[in-house]
């Protein structure tokens, strides 16, 4: 599993692939009573999409989700090119008509949050942030002055800039606000390398702190 972490992370994929294609080659292990894939093949690749759909009723996409994960684990840690592994069949995904809420219906979701989650829920719509990119927005990427935010990172490891609804100016104003002092007090107090187990000393350039504080929140580079 550590070899499919450095893998995914070589070619920087994003942290929720990492997850996702983990999750999925564990539940694949497991699933043939922890055998190494070196000993598995198409048939038992097979039997454990078919256990997914079957057993599990899980969709397509997230089927072919699993199946991603699979053959990444082939490909990129086992450097195994077999001839079957392109044989395997993939669900089909079913079109379908995506369900879109009205302004109405969007405006009573927000009307039930404040604060913090009111204003992530609202660079979401209004901004169309995804849910981490959302969470991990940092400071010095809102730019008021040209009203617009600069994501970095995003799906495919690629930025971009959106624009900044001009109706959340004043809330992230005020979360940048609360999220400066928290940083300035844990500096003041001197306590980030003993209650987080940070060597010492913590250097200005180590800190990449973000909108989102729930004290202490400076998030270490990677």
């Amino acid at each position: 599993m550590d070899q499919l972490r450095h893998a995914i992370r070589a070619k920087h994929y994003s942290y929720r692939t990492e997850q996702t294609y983990t999750l999925w080659v564990r539940r694949f292990i497991l699933f043939h009573d922890k055998r190494h894939p070196r000993e598995l093949g198409k048939p038992e690749i097979e039997a454990f999409l078919t256990h997914l759909a079957v057993s599990r009723r899980v969709s397509a996409s997230t089927q072919n989700q699993a199946m991603s994960a699979i053959l990444f684990l082939y490909h990129h840690v086992l450097k195994m090119e077999p001839e079957w592994l392109t044989d395997v069949v993939r669900a089909k995904a079913s079109r379908q008509v995506p369900v879109v809420l009205s302004t109405r219906e969007v405006g009573a979701v927000l009307g039930q949050l404040s604060g913090a989650q009111f204003l992530a829920a609202g660079l979401m719509y209004g901004a169309g942030l995804r849910l981490m990119e959302a969470l991990r927005l940092r400071v010095q990427d809102v730019d008021f002055a040209y009203s617009q935010i600069t994501v970095r990172g995003g799906k495919g490891n690629k930025d971009r800039v959106v624009p900044l609804p001009d109706r959340l100016v004043v809330s992230l104003e005020a979360q940048i606000v609360a999220a400066l002092a928290v940083k300035d007090h844990d500096r003041s107090e001197q306590s980030l390398g003993e209650d987080h187990s940070i060597p010492r000393p913590v250097h200005s350039q180590t800190l990449r702190h973000h909108v989102y504080t729930a004290r202490p929140q400076p998030a270490l580079l990677r």
